[in-house]
């Protein structure tokens, strides 16, 4: 077992860039459960971590394995709050030979529009876990998954659900007619009262934007989440993730039986 060197805290440090993560193909997850959460899935490259949790959990396996002092994390770590571990995990590949068409025909799918906040990005996958969607396509402006922000939001869920990054418009006219493409809009049709497939594709927008002119054009079914009473004034919309959870719940609610 070796000790964290000045290179090596350096290594760790420069993962909180894409460009580093990109170029090693890998991205850092920290604190007992995400690290604990994804070690069955992706290869874990290395993992820093204190005496006391290394004695808690004498059977980890790991690339490389560094006991660490808890300053020595803190300076390593993206957290605040850093908490006993943090590990170094090798990128899945790119899916190869499987397209939103051949996801879409048999289930429900989720599609990110320029979501660019880490935190709503990882809450998603999180929430698209809960409701056993497995598969999220999200365009070059989302934001990276695999930032430490974002894989912190999954709390590990990003280790079960496959997150494919590409030209949104291009995915969507490989569909074919007959697939449900549906989004959240404020001139929709009432998501309670709207008939909902088992299977399609659900667009969410951007924070400040929502959907893209580019992507709109192409959803085949407009939705309104409503807010209640309808003659009540409220706010502008419902934060991203929250509207994902709502419109994943309703669908799972009348499609599962």
């Amino acid at each position: 077992m070796g000790m964290l060197s000045k290179n090596k805290l350096k290594y760790l440090r420069q993962l909180a860039q894409k460009k580093h993560r990109d170029a090693e193909g890998v991205f850092l997850a920290e604190g007992p459960k995400v690290v604990e959460d994804l070690l069955p899935h992706f290869d874990c490259r290395l993992l820093c971590a204190t005496k006391a949790y290394l004695q808690r959990m004498p059977s980890i396996k790991a690339g490389e394995l560094l006991e660490v002092t808890q300053r020595e994390l803190e300076q390593a770590s993206q957290l605040k709050t850093p908490r006993e571990v943090l590990a170094v995990f090798g990128q899945p590949k790119p899916m190869s030979g499987t397209t939103l068409s051949d996801v879409a025909r048999k289930e429900l799918v989720l599609m990110l529009d320029g979501v660019q906040d880490p935190g709503n990005v990882g809450t998603i996958v999180r929430i698209a876990d809960w409701f056993g969607i497995e598969h999220v396509f999200c365009s070059e402006d989302t934001a990276d998954v695999f930032a430490p922000k974002t894989v912190q939001a999954t709390m590990g869920a990003v280790g079960r659900v496959k997150v494919t990054y590409g030209n949104l418009p291009e995915m969507l006219d490989a569909l074919p007619e007959t697939i449900a493409i549906y989004g959240t809009f404020l001139d929709g049709e009432n998501l309670y009262e709207r008939p909902l497939s088992s299977n399609g594709v659900i667009v969410m927008g951007s924070e400040g934007q929502g959907i893209s002119d580019a992507v709109s054009e192409r959803v085949n079914r407009r939705l309104l989440i409503p807010n209640f009473p309808p003659d009540r004034p409220t706010g502008d919309s419902l934060n991203v993730a929250v509207a994902t959870a709502v419109t994943c719940a309703e669908f799972r609610r009348r499609t599962s039986g």
